[in-house]
């Protein structure tokens, strides 16, 4: 057994320097596949639903070769790594389509703290009962994603003193987002959101984790876990899916693995008491990542991200194996040895490199990795 996955994912565009500059109006009216942001900075392109990950790595690649290309029939611009405007101006937020009132409703409310590329990974899992338990059990857990992604330690070329600067910004809404027990209890939920107006339709939920479908909140078929910074690397964002994938593996094999019914917290108090250590766990996470010390759900106890996912590595790699797939998981080895993509560019920052210096090399690393999988992997494919 094996489970769909997909991708939506976010990129700047700008230059071979790290300079931000949108072109997601004329991306989208000359390419297949690319939809417009609120801000014409970034531009999202999706995957469709594939259980193989040999698959996904082609579907990933193969439209970033082509907005790469598109992009040099404009002049000397390319796609730039990072969730955060690193090198961009914070200050105006450049409208994709100004006669849009939820994109104007977003300017107004958020500014240009929403301005980030992000991955978000779905998951299909088509009984909402189940979807349910996914979702409290992947939010209690979706701080070590972001540990393992987080690419925004910068914003207007200046370190921010956090590794995920996109997440500590982003205005997680509604503010509380309970743990839901029952896909009633999120329908109900949703419905008294809708009619109160702290969500202006059924997308304007914005947290780790949700429930999506085509007809939310009642026709529901898959997880999206959107915690996880932008992942330029193909290989690193696929491992990341398939530890995932293997924690849900493990609690479809294990239907006592519930975070609302095992958690030692006390049970009188054990949702709310869960969602208010998952946020608090979110931000440490934002601020350190890997190194940050966080509490584990099952009892409260302080861990770092970094051996809580370690932990969680030697358990799921046996699963990942009999499923498949533990190959394309491997990579999260070197994600913990050599640190994520945050903590590489702050290495080389304390070493005297500047913002523009650091995103150049990592531009020039992604299209590399890019060209290299589109030629040994993606053509025979396509043969």
């Amino acid at each position: 057994m094996s489970l769909s996955k997909g991708f939506e994912v976010e990129v700047y565009t700008g230059t071979p320097a790290g300079e931000i500059i949108g072109f997601s109006d004329r991306i989208v009216a000359n390419l297949n596949g690319f939809v417009r942001e609120p801000d014409s900075r970034n531009v999202e392109y999706t995957t469709p639903p594939l259980s193989r990950y040999e698959q996904l790595l082609c579907e990933l690649v193969r439209p970033r070769q082509t907005l790469r290309n598109y992009l040099q029939t404009l002049g000397d611009y390319t796609l730039v790594p990072g969730s955060t405007l690193s090198s961009g101006d914070t200050q105006r937020f450049y409208r994709s389509d100004p006669q849009n009132p939820y994109h104007a409703y977003i300017e107004q409310t958020y500014h240009t703290d929403v301005v980030t590329a992000s991955i978000h990974i779905n998951i299909g899992i088509p009984d909402p009962e189940l979807l349910m338990q996914a979702c409290r059990l992947v939010r209690l857990e979706a701080p070590l994603y972001l540990a393992l992604t987080a690419s925004s330690p910068f914003l207007d070329n200046r370190a921010t003193g956090y590794h995920s600067t996109r997440w500590h910004l982003f205005p997680q809404t509604p503010a509380h987002v309970p743990l839901f027990a029952s896909h009633q209890h999120h329908i109900d939920w949703m419905e008294a959101q809708l009619a109160a107006g702290t969500m202006q339709n059924v997308r304007h939920l914005w947290n780790s984790v949700r429930p999506n479908g085509d007809r939310r909140p009642y026709c529901l078929n898959r997880l999206e876990l959107r915690i996880c910074d932008l992942v330029i690397n193909p290989l690193h964002l696929l491992a990341v899916t398939a530890l995932l994938e293997a924690r849900l593996l493990q609690m479809m094999a294990d239907p006592s693995l519930d975070p609302l019914h095992i958690s030692q917290l006390p049970a009188a108090t054990r949702a709310d008491d869960l969602v208010k250590l998952a946020m608090a766990n979110e931000q440490a996470v934002a601020k350190a990542s890997l190194d940050a010390t966080v509490h584990h759900w099952v009892d409260g106890r302080e861990i770092t991200a970094k051996h809580w996912i370690q932990d969680l590595y030697e358990t799921l790699w046996p699963i990942a194996h009999q499923h498949g797939f533990s190959c394309f998981l491997t990579p999260i080895r070197s994600i913990l040895a050599e640190g994520n993509e945050a903590q590489q560019w702050l290495t080389l920052y304390e070493q005297g490199r500047t913002v523009p210096e650091i995103l150049a090399i990592a531009i020039r690393t992604a299209a590399a990795q890019d060209e290299q999988l589109a030629e040994e992997l993606c053509l025979p494919c396509m043969a």
